[in-house]
């Protein structure tokens, strides 16, 4: 005993612990009236702490008798024991499981701010797939990323866009398009996706910064650079035959599967490559409408849109095999090859033009397989005897205009200088001031000389009704962007009209 007690209830409770010897003879070595042999003790103090064990035991007998005596009560309480037990032990788990839950969901949210896991179905295959080919990048000049989160970093985003914008869904109640149709030169209709401005941002990013960079086949002039639709015919002019053939679902046939393909053989780890392709692709989908709530429901895999700024060089990257296959085809039988996205031609003359259905026998086996589909309805076979055209420019004995559009249009200039520009129509496109600004730049794109004099003219005949000068558009004369802004108007004006509608379905 170090310590005196310092109450009496203290002291009641050592005695009642131990014994009343037991407590005299400790105090007792305390204050020194007692000498310690630490060898051996002495007698007496052994019989005191021995009498002092059994008096112990003899309590804790007697304590166990007087529960089997009433052995309800021991039940009882044995199960409130239990029981008690058991809530601790609950409650501890209980706030051990929400300290696990909480640490996981930051865990995950944590990871989740810069890692993408999961992409939906059918593109989120080869996501855990990191490593990238460092000699493939290196050729090309293209930037690596090691990582997702280096990859959003550079588009100026972060991980969540990213994976918002790359996120395949079956059902949306969100669409990173607005779709539209655009009038054909040779009659039907084009649909246009044109991208929402976050996915727009990102794709001219992957425009910019990978696509640019990729060579792509002397033979295609499409989409390139220095490049245009009389570059395309230049290498056909003054030939005793000229071909023209088309493919059929042109970009529905270029699909994610294909796109992926492209960026990994650039170099990208598979997920950087998954990520990529999905910022490219998207799939057709039908607008359904229930209960005033509209959702996008694909159908099918997703493929290239027409609109994505992505779109043109992506084509020409996928088609660099079949370019190069073509090339040697036509090379090996004396013809010129050119491509134009999906407009091929051929040309030749003297004793090669005779090869005529050999080489269309071999560019149908070689388009069938690169996976293309020729398109039966499109083939032209034009001899120098007849008009011979190329991406809409003559080129029989040098580049020229089609005289007959060159008289009609030269007239409608006339009539809108003499009777203004209502109730006067070019092409099928209903504006007709970018109608005429298109045509007139493609008059002065392959004869400057006559298309100056045309441009001046439009400028006055604009100038004088107060109409701005539009946007550089498409060969059709109709500017994608004002199109695009048209149709988002369009859009906007119907949402205040339907406004208010019955709830209900209906399908597009």
């Amino acid at each position: 005993m170090s310590q005196q007690p310092r109450t009496r209830q203290e002291l009641y409770d050592i005695i009642r612990q131990s014994s009343k010897d037991e407590f005299i003879l400790s105090e007792m070595k305390r204050l020194g009236f007692w000498k310690t042999n630490n060898k051996k003790p002495s007698l007496p103090e052994t019989l005191i702490n021995r009498q002092g064990e059994l008096r112990k035991e003899i309590r804790e007998l007697v304590a166990k008798q007087q529960k089997i005596k009433d052995p309800e009560k021991v039940l009882q309480n044995y199960r409130k024991q239990r029981l008690k037990e058991s809530r601790e032990k609950q409650k501890a788990n209980r706030e051990k499981r929400a300290q696990e839950r909480e640490a996981k969901a930051l865990n995950w949210k944590l990871k989740k701010e810069k890692e993408i896991f999961y992409l939906g179905e059918d593109i989120s295959i080869g996501l855990h797939f990191t490593e990238s080919n460092a000699i493939n990048l290196h050729k090309f000049g293209l930037p690596d990323f090691s990582n997702e989160e280096e990859l959003a970093t550079a588009m100026g985003m972060k991980v969540g866009h990213l994976r918002f914008l790359a996120y395949n869904r079956k059902v949306s109640k969100v669409s990173h398009y607005r779709r539209f149709y655009m009038q054909k030169k040779t009659g039907g209709k084009r649909l246009i996706s044109a991208p929402m401005p976050l996915l727009k941002n990102a794709q001219y990013w992957v425009l910019e910064n990978i696509l640019d960079k990729v060579p792509v086949h002397e033979s295609a002039h499409g989409f390139k650079k220095e490049s245009s639709i009389v570059t395309n015919a230049q290498p056909h002019v003054k030939q005793d035959v000229v071909i023209n053939h088309d493919f059929k679902d042109f970009f529905p046939t270029l699909n994610f599967r294909r796109v992926k393909g492209v960026f990994q053989n650039l170099g990208y780890a598979e997920k950087i490559a998954t990520i990529l392709s999905a910022i490219c692709t998207e799939p057709d989908v039908d607008l359904v409408k229930m209960d005033g709530v509209k959702y996008f429901v694909a159908k099918g895999e997703r493929v290239l849109p027409q609109g994505a700024p992505t779109s043109p060089a992506l084509t020409n990257i996928i088609c660099f095999k079949l370019d190069k296959r073509l090339a040697g085809m036509a090379n090996s039988l004396n013809f010129k090859y050119t491509r134009y996205a999906d407009d091929l031609t051929f040309s030749a003359s003297g004793d090669a033009a005779k090869n005529v259905y050999k080489l269309l026998w071999r560019v149908k086996s070689i388009a069938t397989d690169e996976g293309f589909n020729l398109h039966p309805d499109k083939l032209r076979i034009m001899r120098n005897g007849s008009r011979q055209e190329v991406t809409g420019i003559v080129v029989n004995n040098e580049l020229g205009i089609c005289r007959k559009n060159l008289r009609k249009f030269r007239a409608l200039l006339h009539n809108i200088e003499k009777t203004g520009w209502e109730g006067k129509q070019w092409g099928k496109t209903p504006n007709l001031p970018a109608a005429v600004w298109g045509y007139a730049n493609f008059v002065f794109m392959v004869k400057p000389e006559k298309g100056k004099a045309l441009l001046e003219k439009v400028k006055t005949l604009m100038g004088k009704s107060g109409i701005e000068k539009p946007m550089s558009g498409t060969s059709s004369g109709v500017s994608l962007e004002r199109k695009i802004k048209e149709e988002q108007s369009k859009i906007q004006k119907d949402k205040k009209q339907n406004k208010g509608n019955k709830p209900g379905w209906k399908l597009w």
